[in-house]
Order: structure tokens, then sequence, then C-alpha cells
């Protein structure tokens, strides 16, 4: 399996503004001692600011796994369409960015208040409490990706649908703001499992960071980090020295710093690279998270 020199995850966030706080980005070296560093621009990250941040990668073809802490898809395998029934369904997971990017084309800050608000698409989403979706699914959790199943049968993780837009558990929004970013990368990264590893330059994955907080022994109830002592425990089981000190510790940041120390310490395990219920089409379609096996 390839190794890299650098390893990168972004906290990702749907929030309708220009500057979500739920945003984070922490990159940690590959040699051993290295630190894992938060990078916080003045006034906070943007969803542009990070897809200018990934084009700079790829430009410099740098040796980096990147992870993004968002679903790059919708279902499909379930009902063998991304939305059943609507005459303008993806046939791909490309055409599916496109489509949330020309949906979205009128929202500011790579927002999804166009796509969740469209006539026909809207009719897919839960929206609150009275306001479900004729098509939103068949459960009250809503349509799932082949690997969140997965993830729920085997207890590994415990994801929402992309569909529900409710609650702490809502996962729509900044799926659809991530979908538009990869669109606009237009292929200078490649997408894990939607593109083969190359050989060389980054390449990103999708990760869910309750993962790589689980994998450091912090229970599943208790996963967030706020402090910077149990930061320096988690980091230790990563083999990774604590961060200079933060201005503050806020889960976003903790989460992209874990996870980014996770992606070192576990990228060259070859079971993650070749799930066993990874299948071609799944890979096409949907793709998977970075770690299920």
């Amino acid at each position: 399996m390839r190794s890299f020199s650098q390893f990168a995850c972004f906290d990702w966030s749907g929030q309708a503004v220009a500057r979500p706080k739920g945003l984070a980005l922490a990159t940690i070296d590959g040699a051993r001692g290295a630190h894992p560093r938060l990078h916080w621009p003045d006034g906070g990250w943007s969803r542009g600011a990070a897809l200018d941040w990934l084009i700079d990668r790829a430009d410099q073809g740098s040796d980096m796994l990147i992870g993004l802490d968002l679903s790059p898809t919708f279902p499909f395998v379930d009902t063998g369409a991304y939305f059943p029934g609507w005459s303008d369904s993806p046939v791909d997971v490309r055409s599916l960015w496109a489509l949330a990017d020309d949906l979205c084309r009128d929202d500011p800050h790579l927002g999804a208040s166009g796509f969740v608000g469209h006539a026909e698409a809207r009719r897919y989403f839960r929206h609150g409490r009275g306001d479900v979706g004729d098509r939103f699914g068949l459960t009250g959790i809503g349509r799932l990706r082949a690997v969140e199943h997965h993830q729920r049968a085997t207890r590994q993780a415990n994801s929402a649908s992309c569909f529900n837009l409710v609650g702490a558990a809502q996962v729509g929004k900044s799926s659809l703001t991530g979908m538009r970013v990869l669109h606009r990368l237009a292929g200078r990264i490649p997408v894990w499992p939607f593109d083969p590893v190359p050989a060389h330059g980054p390449l990103i994955v999708e990760i869910y960071t309750s993962m790589a907080a689980r994998a450091a022994g912090l229970p599943g109830n208790r996963s967030k980090i706020r402090d910077r002592a149990t930061l320096t425990t988690a980091l230790e089981a990563f083999d990774a020295p604590p961060p200079v000190r933060l201005a503050r510790y806020d889960d976003h940041s903790t989460d992209a710093l874990l996870t980014a120390a996770w992606l070192r310490h576990v990228h060259r395990r070859p079971e993650f690279w070749a799930p066993e219920a990874l299948s071609p089409h799944i890979a096409r379609v949907e793709g998977w998270t970075f770690g299920v096996v």
C-alpha cells in the first residue's frame, strides 16, 4: 500500500454563513514525533478558502492524504437511483456533484439551500417536524448508503441519513456543500474509492471523525474533546504529541487534530483500502468511509 508523508483532516460544516464555525483544518507530517497543527486563518475558514487550499495541494503535488468529514454521495444502491422517481436523478457520482453545484448556483458561500429547497429535490428530505418529504424513505431514519448500513450493523459507527436536515445529527447540507467543493475541484485531486489511488500527489478520502475518537479509546457517548488534557491523552494512542496550546478547545478543532493523527497512524492498513463489503458497484456510485471494514 502506498505511504504518504503528510496528512490532513477537514472537519466540515454545511452552515449557511460565510465562515462556518464548524469548519476546521488540521495537518500532521509523517515523521515520527511530528506535532499535529491546527490551521486557522484570520476570521476562520470559508468553504471557498477550503477549496483554494485543496487546489493548492493539487498544484503543489503534495504527498498528502486528506480526510473530509462529509458524505460525498447520497444513497443509490438501495433503490438503484439517488432520487428514485425523479427524471433528473443523476446516473453517477460526478453528475450528482454537478447537479448539486447547479441547483445551488445562487447560494452564497458554496451553500446548499438551493438544493434542499428545489421543488423536486426537497421531496427526498426531512426538513423539520411535520415537514417530511413524501420520498424521504420508508423508515424513520431515512435512506442510508451501503457503508452506513454496514457501520450500523457492525457497530463501527452510527451514521445518520444524508436526507435528514433536522437536529444535531443532520448531515445533508454538510454533504451537499462538500459535493459542490468536489465538483469545483474538477478532478484535480483523486477521491477514493471513485478513483484509483495515484502513485504520487494528494488523495482525498471520506472520514468519520468519531471513528478516530473511538480508536483513541474515547467512549461513544463522550467522543467530543474540549480540553487540552483529553486531547493529549487521545493523541498518545496514535503516537502523536499535542499541538501548541490552542486559543480554544472546541470539538471541531480537536476532531480535525485527532483525525489527522489517526490517518497517519492507520493509513497503511491494507484492510482499510480493500474492505470486504466494498463492491465495485458500491465504489462507483456511493463510495465508502475510510476505516470502515
